[in-house]
């Protein structure tokens, strides 16, 4: 016969049973609270093939990731860069030395291996929709390398927005610094003017051109499609929101910032100098948009005007800075080397390639703040934003044609003392809204809703 046991051993058992399933619980809600604890919070990856150059884009980038850093502590950042052959620490030294800009805390690198399918130079023909398509497939390389939970374009792939959105469940956002397309670039081509975008043989025939137009307004429709994937869109200039609005017919979640500039960097440098300076100094990539052969020309007509006497020229000095991202610009610079063979320029012209940050401060470039007179192109953000009147005074010079600049580098040169100073303290003053303060408190505020989010 079985004999029955007794409650007190029933529950001693129980209790045995008990204690451990208790401690082992215990110890799995610690070990989750650390793990929690220990989460690194959203991830916000930013697409920028070309990070290591040293351009306007490149310094958008950093100012962008410092602003993010400061506010959102818990959050971790990633970069998407194509370059190669080099590591995260030399990029980030890189961005501190040509931008004098240090990230508060480490980010990680995705180095992508295709970046080709995004240059210009493999596609021959319909270069637009070779590189978007080409962005694509270096968009799906960087998300299966890493799905964040932001996704900001910081260099213009717009085509990289509905992958990341629809097949990586990420939130996007978007800053523009020029549209792929836009409505100039079809004037160009309905006009029949050649461009770096349009070339003769194109221009110079009626129905090469019509059928160009028509790619340009299916490809603007594309771009149109991908680019109100955004749920965040930064513009950098009223003529770029003009374009943007038109395109991606997204007003609510559209917004102006201003791009950055170091103004505080230049406001040590004097603007009384005794010492006419007889530099004229260019600030850009070695681009095509950039047209560096239409300075170059304007220089020798300016040089034509100077005349042959004794120092007339030998004082005039164009200085070319920028950064070249890849063999293509490079070998843009060597043809912009030949034309000052051709063009009898040489002895007069400086290339400076990717000069750090002191050394552009040096030549008083970059921005109005340094105190230089500023000639632009008469046309997008120079002509809307930039070089505009500050209090009903003038703050530069705009021109659109080799005579033009020509004239206007004349009239630079013929000022006098006091009425370069003026217009320099004029230009001084009026560049504190491209400061990096600015462009961060404008940055933040435009994503606040957006990062909020994530937060949640």
């Amino acid at each position: 016969l079985l004999t029955p046991l007794p409650p007190s051993y029933l529950l001693r058992l129980l209790w045995s049973l008990v204690v451990p399933c208790v401690y082992l619980s215990l110890v799995l809600t610690l070990l989750l609270l650390l793990l929690l604890m220990g989460d690194d919070g959203p991830a916000v990856a930013f697409f920028h093939p070309y990070c290591n150059a040293g351009g306007g884009g490149e310094r958008v980038l950093w100012c962008s990731l410092r602003a993010l850093m400061n506010r959102y502590p818990n959050f971790s950042f990633v970069v998407y860069t194509g370059d190669q052959g080099v590591t995260g620490e030399q990029i980030l030294e890189g961005a501190r030395q040509r931008f004098n800009i240090t990230l508060p805390r480490p980010i990680t690198f995705m180095f992508l291996r295709h970046r080709a399918l995004v240059e210009a130079g493999s596609y021959p023909h319909f270069t637009l929709l070779g590189q978007s398509a080409g962005s694509m497939f270096l968009g799906w390389e960087a998300l299966t390398a890493f799905v964040p939970d932001l996704y900001v374009d910081s260099m213009g792939y717009a085509f990289t927005l509905p992958i990341f959105r629809y097949l990586g469940g990420c939130k996007v956002a978007s800053y523009v610094h020029y549209p792929t397309v836009s409505t100039d670039m079809l004037s160009v081509v309905r006009e029949r003017n050649p461009r770096f975008n349009n070339a003769d043989f194109i221009s110079g025939n009626p129905v090469l051109s019509a059928v160009k137009v028509v790619y340009y307004c299916c490809f603007a429709l594309l771009y149109g499609l991908v680019g109100s994937c955004s749920d965040v869109i930064m513009v950098n200039s009223t003529w770029t929101l003009g374009h943007i609005l038109a395109l991606w017919r997204s007003p609510s979640r559209t917004s102006i910032v201003y791009p950055p500039c170091d103004v505080r960097a230049f406001l040590d440098v004097p603007l009384e100098d005794e010492d006419e300076c007889h530099s004229i100094v260019s600030v850009g990539q070695f681009r095509p948009e950039k047209d560096h052969r239409l300075q170059i020309r304007a220089f020798r007509k300016l040089l034509d005007r100077k005349g042959e006497g004794p120092g007339a020229q030998e004082s005039l000095r164009l200085v070319l800075i920028g950064g070249c991202r890849n063999q293509e610009d490079e070998e843009r610079v060597l043809m912009l080397r030949g034309l000052c063979e051709e063009l009898g320029v040489s002895a007069h012209v400086d290339f400076k390639l990717n000069i750090p940050f002191e050394e552009l401060k040096r030549e008083l470039v970059d921005c109005m703040a340094a105190g230089t007179i500023v000639l632009a192109h008469k046309s997008g953000g120079p002509k809307l934003d930039i070089v505009v009147p500050f209090e009903g005074e003038q703050t530069g010079f705009l021109a659109d044609s080799e005579d033009s600049y020509a004239a206007a580098m004349e009239t630079i040169l013929a000022l006098s003392p006091s009425a370069r100073l003026e217009m320099r303290r004029n230009a001084r003053r009026s560049v504190e809204r491209f400061s990096d303060q600015e462009f961060e408190t404008c940055f933040l505020s435009a994503t606040e809703t957006l990062m909020s989010r994530l937060q949640r």
